[in-house]
């Protein structure tokens, strides 16, 4: 139960300080739409798919008039659809674009599971289907893709790796128009988990009940609102603030998430902490970091305030919900957050330092606009960074960079909406392209072997 005290912190967080609902998420399973061709395989998932997420945006609408709380995006995420495919990968584009339509018609924000799971390697299929990737995502507007290459547990597969750089490039090539958004569109994961309410990541799990709702709470603006009344703190001081108030946000998104999925007849999965910034002023978590005493976030310091940050975030929300999953720590895009995008193009963060930071924190290099003439090789070797951070230190991380066509370092590209506005970053000039060349497996650490 609520007390009284709770509901007007809570109203007070709305109102003042940027406390919401950042997704519903509604995680349909679309194994039992297998048919025996693409064709009819595309018209059982469009119809699945309209009849289980019927009611979500009505619903999500219903709630937050309801208690008050505004719930940003109401979305969908699905079965990998390599799976779906497998006997017919290359028309898998067709069953892509019935997920495009559906979410159109149910007015959803994006629609996640265009994925794959190769982290341990490609099976034909699987590389087929990847390779669709690009058109697909090309010719749809609201579909994600995401392509899982490592985990902790079996390694890095460098093949899969070296293919997603080439996809990463071919994808910005198809959406050169807009700025390469199709790549905004397209994450790659290593430990990529199946219950992620975030996009571009998230697909619905095998291991996970039909139909489930996710919840994404997001409140950095919250988080800062509470650090600015202890401005001489000690860290120790300053951790316990960003703790209860992650507790007080997480206890609004349980009572949301177990709402929504009672009235839409679902399972209630998880509760998500992430707290995901938005170009919007006084939403940023990088203002967050500047709070707890740094000058400008990407001065030495940032990567010890992030993880003090995350770890603070996922103590406060794990003690208000017995469902946390998802990524639950803090997001660094950098188009998506005001006070990267400032630090960015005052020149005070890089792609390195960003990198740095995604060892503490949840995901991963997010959201970087790179220079369009950038190597198909040197991104696979970003991708391989990551992914080798994800793997020892057992955490999911991920990269979702856009070399964007035509553009170089100092130039700008304007995504728009929640996708938000980017500078174009240098990356490093040296060349990966004979290790990722090798391909093969990078073997996982030797403290994965747990049995």
């Amino acid at each position: 139960m609520f007390g009284k005290n709770e509901i007007l912190e809570t109203i007070d967080m709305v109102e003042k300080e940027h406390l919401d609902i950042r997704t519903v998420t509604l995680g349909v399973s679309l194994l039992p739409c297998i048919r025996g061709t693409a064709e009819e395989t595309a018209a059982a998932v469009y119809e699945r798919v309209m009849r289980r997420a019927e009611r979500l945006v009505p619903t999500a609408d219903s709630l937050s008039r309801e208690y008050g709380i505004p719930i940003v995006n109401k979305r969908v995420s699905v079965t990998p659809v390599s799976l779906v495919t497998a006997a017919f990968p290359a028309q898998s584009g067709l069953v892509g674009r019935a997920l495009d339509r559906a979410a159109h018609e149910l007015g959803v924000d994006f629609l996640g599971g265009y994925s794959a799971l190769v982290h341990k390697g490609m099976a034909d299929y699987e590389e087929t289907f990847i390779r669709t990737i690009p058109e697909t995502l090309a010719q749809t507007e609201r579909l994600c893709a995401s392509v899982n290459v490592g985990s902790s547990r079996s390694g890095i597969d460098m093949d899969a790796v070296r293919l997603m750089g080439e996809i990463v490039k071919e994808t910005a090539s198809r959406t050169a128009a807009q700025g390469g958004i199709g790549c905004c569109k397209l994450v790659v994961f290593c430990n990529a988990v199946e219950d992620n309410p975030f996009m571009a990541g998230a697909f619905h799990g095998v291991g996970e009940a039909d139909t489930v709702v996710n919840v994404g709470v997001s409140g950095p603006g919250v988080v800062r609102h509470a650090l600015s009344f202890v401005p001489d703190a000690d860290l120790t001081d300053a951790a316990e603030v960003i703790k209860r108030t992650a507790f007080k946000i997480t206890r609004a998104g349980q009572l949301i998430a177990k709402e929504a999925a009672k009235r839409l007849g679902a399972r209630f999965g998880i509760v998500d902490l992430s707290l995901a910034p938005t170009p919007a002023r006084g939403d940023s978590v990088a203002h967050i970091l500047e709070e707890l005493g740094l000058s400008v976030v990407g001065c030495h310091g940032t990567t010890a305030a992030l993880a003090l940050l995350n770890d603070a975030v996922k103590k406060g929300g794990v003690m208000a919900s017995s469902r946390v999953g998802g990524l639950s720590g803090a997001f660094i895009p950098v188009s998506e957050d005001i006070g990267m995008i400032e630090s960015a193009e005052a020149g005070q963060i890089s792609v390195e330092k960003l990198e740095a930071m995604t060892a503490v924190c949840s995901v991963g290099l997010d959201m970087i606009a790179i220079p369009g003439d950038t190597p198909a090789s040197t991104v696979s070797a970003m991708i391989a960074d990551e992914a080798a951070i994800g793997m020892v230190n057992n955490k999911t991380t991920a990269v979702r960079v856009i070399p964007v066509p035509g553009k170089k370092v100092g130039d700008e590209v304007e995504f728009g909406g929640l996708l938000g506005r980017a500078p174009v970053l240098p990356v490093h000039g040296g060349d990966a392209s004979k290790f990722i060349g090798r391909g093969g497996l990078i073997p996982a650490p030797i403290h994965s072997f747990k049995n």
